[in-house]
């Protein structure tokens, strides 16, 4: 009995969390994805959802009707009975709830409900997601949501065969939906003292230990610790080697698999922290950037030699305080032009 009022309290506990609070995360048979909710856009069409999730209304249903990088849709009830014939695919769990059209516009990743053509205040459960941009449907379906994870996934169920009406052959199949807390960015207020850490590089070469200096490049600090506690940088490799001067890494698309990563969503833009007084010397770690000097994101160097031209240029945020050894040795490394001939790759960087 005790085990039962514990169990109660929980579930209790997890339906009173706001909307803004918590994520959808959608499994499916070809792989997973999750949204938020935008309640301020459709709030009735927010708890209508989180009301049917959570009583495993969509479990074993299907996405049944795609459109190639165009949109996914699913959510329909019929799709639970194998035997439901084609033609009514699509008309289940409709005519619930009045539309809320709001400014929320149908770009890539909006989740947004489904209506009866040519009839506004026919949504339901049924829903879809924008796989792109679809101006069109603007001020005319009620989107509720937006894919913080898994839009690869989104674009895969896309990509399904359909016939001639636009249904799946063989409908992705929707295995559950659960509403979980949604994910937090880590560091995102923390403080210069708590980000005062030490970051270890486990590479092909060896380990390498960075201390932070948030009082050099506080926000550079707090994204670098960001990306390594979501192992972010996790499977990346050093794509670029000068000798005597840098050797860089920390880009996604040097991931062995091309995979992407759920904290993609985390990864944005850095204004420059430029300070004239802390040099770019031998062991010292700093942020790459494009021509814009505000466009640093995810790859940082760590300095083979002393390059006082980068100073008040780049956002020098760390420096080596274990494992100099680690740049000896890629020094070493055969190159074509700038990038290693083998694969050099951070296999594991973690907070110490």
């Amino acid at each position: 009995m005790r085990f039962l009022a514990i169990t109660a309290l929980l579930s209790a506990a997890a339906w009173a969390q706001a909307p803004s609070e918590v994520e959808a995360v959608v499994a499916t048979s070809l792989g997973t994805f999750r949204f938020e909710f935008a309640p301020e856009a459709a709030p009735r069409h927010v708890e209508h959802f989180l009301n049917l999730a959570r009583q495993g209304f969509y479990d074993g249903g299907a996405f049944h009707r795609v459109v190639p990088y165009g949109i996914i849709q699913g959510g329909d009830p019929l799709l639970k009975d194998a035997k439901t014939p084609r033609n009514l695919w699509g008309s289940g769990g409709l005519n619930q709830l009045n539309s809320e059209f709001s400014g929320m516009k149908h770009e890539r990743g909006v989740v947004s409900t489904v209506n009866i053509p040519g009839k506004p205040n026919s949504a339901g459960a049924p829903f879809f997601v924008c796989v792109s941009p679809q101006p069109a449907l603007d001020g005319k379906f009620s989107a509720f949501g937006r894919v913080t994870e898994g839009m690869d996934v989104v674009e895969k169920i896309s990509q399904s065969a359909v016939d001639g009406a636009g249904l799946a052959v063989s409908p992705v199949r929707l295995v559950k939906v659960t509403i979980e807390k949604k994910k937090v960015e880590p560091f995102l207020n923390a403080t210069p003292e708590e980000m005062r850490k030490v970051v270890a590089l486990r590479t092909t070469l060896g380990t390498i230990r960075i201390q932070m200096e948030p009082g050099w490049a506080p926000n550079h600090v707090r994204n670098f610790l960001k990306l390594t506690a979501t192992g972010w940088f996790d499977g990346t490799a050093f794509h670029r080697i000068v000798k005597g001067f840098v050797v860089q890494g920390g880009m996604g698309n040097t991931r062995a698999n091309g995979a992407v990563h759920w904290a993609d969503r985390w990864v944005r833009e850095l204004k420059g922290e430029f300070r004239e007084d802390v040099k770019h010397v031998r062991g010292v770690v700093s942020m790459a950037h494009g021509d814009n000097p505000d466009s640093a994101t995810t790859s940082f160097f760590l300095m083979l030699g002393d390059a006082p031209h980068l100073d008040g240029k780049y956002s020098a945020f760390g420096r080596v305080v274990e494992g100099m050894e680690v740049l000896d040795a890629s020094e070493k490394e055969e190159l074509n032009g700038e990038a290693p001939r083998r694969r050099l790759e951070i296999v594991e960087a973690r907070i110490e």
